[in-house]
């Protein structure tokens, strides 16, 4: 009996001394949990230059006018090669980007042909230049943009008028024409300020007259030449590369 009752002690003993023992430990550290990380957004603000180089294609229809009314001269598609530059601005606004820019290209786009008027002369058209002034509208992603653009256009054109058998030159004309421009295209940051893209832009020149200097040029049946009208669209493929000025720190945090 005597021994029961001091194990019964001990273990009341015990039971005691264990809420002490468990107020007496140290609490635990508290470690702040680390602040969510937030992915950096590409910034499409600032001034830009760039290069462009690609493919052009023209499409221009050709009428004599003579002494016995409109002689239709046939119409022609020309291609040949483009490389030039850009310059612009843009703000972007949340997901919406607006932009300005001006580009220049020197052109290679030229075809010869027979002109329907009078079998005996031929034309060499060609276009050595394009300028684009056109406004931007565009909506970026991260480090993607995809725009629209539109505005005006120009181009520097030439028309030389020969003889097939002589190769002897009748008649030029320079022509600068001016006209609207609308395309679209797609860029991609694949740095803080350096950008990678492609573009598609129409343009529509409209017509253009020219009166011959020279005398004698007869077309079949007598008539007279007197001069000609042209009209001409383009078509322009281009590569982009554009550096951005500005932005050398970090990309802005995101905003939407």
């Amino acid at each position: 009996m005597k021994k029961l009752l001091v194990a019964t002690a001990g273990i009341m003993a015990l039971g005691l001394s264990a809420p002490a023992s468990a107020a007496d430990l140290a609490a635990r550290p508290y470690t702040k949990a680390p602040p969510p990380v937030v992915a950096p957004i590409y910034d499409w603000t600032g001034f830009y230059i760039g290069a462009n180089g690609g493919w052009g294609q023209s499409r221009g229809c050709l009428n004599f006018d003579t002494t016995i009314g409109t002689v239709p001269g046939g119409c022609a598609t020309r291609s040949g090669g483009l490389v030039g530059g850009q310059v612009g601005y843009r703000w972007q606004m949340n997901q919406f980007v607006f932009g300005l820019e001006a580009q220049g290209d020197w052109a290679d786009i030229k075809n010869t042909r027979v002109t329907l008027a009078d079998p005996l002369l031929s034309t060499t058209a060609k276009t050595d230049g394009i300028g684009l002034f056109t406004a931007q509208l565009g909506w970026a992603w991260n480090a993607s943009l995809l725009y629209v653009k539109g505005g005006g256009a120009v181009t520097s054109n030439r028309l030389d008028l020969f003889n097939n058998f002589t190769g002897v030159g009748l008649d030029s004309a320079s022509h600068t024409r001016w006209g609207g421009a609308l395309g679209v295209g797609w860029e991609y940051g694949f740095t803080p300020n350096w950008t990678v893209g492609v573009e598609y832009d129409h343009l529509w020149m409209g017509n253009d007259t020219h009166t011959f200097l020279g005398a004698g040029l007869v077309a079949p049946g007598g008539a007279v030449l007197l001069g000609e009208r042209v009209s001409q669209d383009v078509d322009m493929v281009t590569i982009r590369l554009n550096y951005r000025f500005g932005g050398f720190g970090a990309p802005i945090a995101a905003r939407y």
